[in-house]
């Protein structure tokens, strides 16, 4: 009995292996998206059956009208069925920067088959790839490269003050391991739905910090990835409440015991205890996007004395007294004192740098201009950065880039 047991779980073994080799050898050769010589991307998708197929992303950029019949630049493309059932599109010649994208195939969004690497930005999944034609250009910076690589650990730490267990990233550079040295630290903050995971993977933290300073541009540290929702302990699927779809509220976080400002100390204490840090002020930047941006804003505020270099990154920060109307908060049009006098005093204390990036198309460009100008009518010092477009992760690698090579 036990030897025909054995026979059937090997024949069911052979029989899944099979499968699985059949799977893998019966797909139609494709490749795509390939980098061409000319600087152009072609992307195909191998589907016979299909009415249509539409490729999109940031990489494209093609003439045509919108709902309102003006004429705009679409992110969209039309593919050519071709030879087989492949259809193909070549795009534009493409700058040096990292690229996503998916196809729309008879109307339903999906991932290219053909191209195993793909991120998460909260509950949209998408493919990448990645421009570069010299050393030193945004591909390059943004990719792995022949030079001495950090390491990179998810780590679990106490925070008493929100009374759990929380989750983050933490990249200590090349040499770290093995050695002696003390290291300053640079505290990485994520925007809205992301977590401990995003500055990582969309973010292409380790590589750009990798680059940086292998070629001397940026000096070694210590980079700590956060998670900013106080309520939740991890990124999806990594605690307890399983693999829920992400929201851009957090979801499925109940209210936090404590704000992210209240309970960041304890980030810093953990990470001054457990790794060989320059702890002290001197030895600290804090930096962030969007959501992680308004808690720099506020951390930095709170703690004047903690950070010596303060980067916002499209910070969604604000100076104005809020309350609450019909669910909602909004701004009244005083300033908050509190903030104020937190400011004059983080001022006070003379960081070495403050540092303000925001895209011309940013929504939060306004907000920001005003806090320049409040800052200019203070005499507060600081740096701001102005890049084309809006809210998105290609000017915030650019922002964390130049913001990483001012430190230290």
């Amino acid at each position: 009995m036990k030897r025909l047991f054995i026979l059937a779980a090997a024949a069911l073994f052979l029989c899944g292996t099979a499968n699985a080799q059949e799977a893998l050898w019966s797909r139609t050769a494709i490749t795509s998206p390939e980098v061409n010589q000319d600087g152009t991307v072609t992307f195909r998708y191998f589907a016979p059956k299909a009415m249509s197929v539409q490729v999109t992303g940031d990489c494209i950029a093609v003439r045509g009208t919108n709902a309102e019949g003006k004429e705009v630049t679409l992110n969209r493309a039309n593919m050519k069925e071709g030879k087989g059932g492949i259809w193909e599109y070549t795009t534009e010649v493409l700058e040096p920067e990292l690229y996503k994208y998916n196809f729309i195939v008879d109307g339903l969004t999906t991932v290219d088959p053909s191209n195993v690497y793909v991120n998460r930005d909260v509950a949209s999944v998408f493919n990448i790839f990645i421009v570069s034609k010299e050393k030193g250009d945004k591909g390059w910076l943004y990719q792995a490269n022949d030079v001495p690589h950090g390491n990179v650990s998810k780590v679990w730490y106490d925070s008493p003050t929100l009374k759990m267990k929380r989750r983050m990233t933490v990249y200590t550079p090349a040499g770290y391991v093995g050695g002696k040295d003390k290291y300053p630290v640079m505290y990485l903050l994520h925007g809205a739905g992301g977590d401990e995971e995003a500055w990582p993977t969309l973010g292409r933290a380790a590589q750009i910090m990798d680059n940086l300073i292998a070629t001397g541009k940026a000096k070694p540290m210590i980079v700590v990835m956060t998670n900013g929702y106080p309520a939740i302990p991890a990124a999806p699927g990594e605690w307890q409440a399983g693999m829920y779809k992400p929201g851009m509220s957090g979801t499925p976080g109940g209210q936090p015991v404590a704000s992210m400002q209240e309970s960041f100390p304890d980030v810093v204490n953990y990470i001054d205890k457990n790794y060989r840090t320059i702890a002290k002020k001197s030895g600290r930047a804090i930096c962030g996007l969007s959501m992680g941006g308004g808690h720099t804003f506020m951390i930095s505020k709170e703690y004047p004395t903690m950070f010596d270099y303060i980067g916002l990154f499209s910070a969604a920060a604000n100076l104005h007294k809020t309350e609450m109307r019909d669910g909602r908060r909004v701004n009244l049009e005083e300033y908050d004192p509190q903030t104020e006098a937190q400011l004059a005093a983080l001022f006070a204390a003379k960081p070495k740098l403050y540092w303000i990036g925001i895209g011309e198309t940013d929504f939060l460009y306004n907000g920001n201009k005003e806090i320049r100008g409040y800052f200019d009518s203070k005499g507060y010092p600081y740096e701001y950065y102005e890049s084309p477009e809006g809210h998105i992760w290609r000017n915030w690698r650019i922002y964390l880039s130049v913001f990483a090579q001012k430190l230290f």
